[in-house]
């Protein structure tokens, strides 16, 4: 449409414009019906895609679709960059968590190596003691035991020295003197 309005200011101008146009419209393979037709194809063309097809509505429809998207797209990459970061750091402590942890391993296994260690050595002492109670007890146990074997011995090997060596008359002279004591006693 906006193309007309130069065709009208150069026909409006007078006669002596087509003296300077006309040079440059008889150029061979240069007519300008041509471009006249083009630049009226073009303003048809204009007019039919925007006013009856509504082709601006429906670029105005994709561009918002795209702006759309790509702000979608935006927050995913931002959202994408946030976990990284986040992952990034994670991966940057894992070195001081890793340390942490073998330290408090080794601390720990050490201390357990110490409890253990007094636990053992309490053990030892406790079985110790008893082993010396028990000794001592079979000791004791051991000496009554033999002294009471020794005293039944000592009976037995002197009652069968007294049966060897002792004679009818001392025998009898032995109850004499026993019933005399008896006797005197109760005199």
């Amino acid at each position: 449409m906006l193309t007309f309005i130069p065709s009208a200011i150069l026909l409006l101008d007078g006669p002596s414009w087509w003296t300077r146009v006309e040079p440059y419209l008889d150029y061979s393979g240069f007519e300008a019906w041509k471009f006249i037709n083009l630049a009226v194809f073009v303003g048809v063309m204009i007019y039919i895609l925007t006013r009856k097809v509504k082709l601006g509505e429906a670029f105005r429809t994709r561009r918002e679709h795209i702006k759309r998207e790509l702000a979608r797209a935006q927050q995913e990459r931002d959202s994408a960059v946030a976990k990284l970061k986040e992952v990034e750091a994670r991966l940057g402590r894992l070195d001081a968590e890793v340390a942490e942890i073998s330290e408090r391993s080794k601390r720990e296994a050490a201390e357990e190596r110490e409890r253990i260690a007094r636990s053992t050595e309490s053990e030892i002492n406790k079985l110790s003691e008893q082993a010396q109670r028990e000794i001592e007890s079979a000791g004791k146990a051991a000496k009554h035991e033999l002294r009471k074997y020794t005293a039944e011995q000592s009976v037995r090997l002197a009652e069968e020295m007294i049966r060897r060596e002792m004679k009818p008359e001392d025998d009898a002279r032995l109850i004499d003197s026993n019933i005399r004591e008896l006797g005197g006693a109760a005199q």
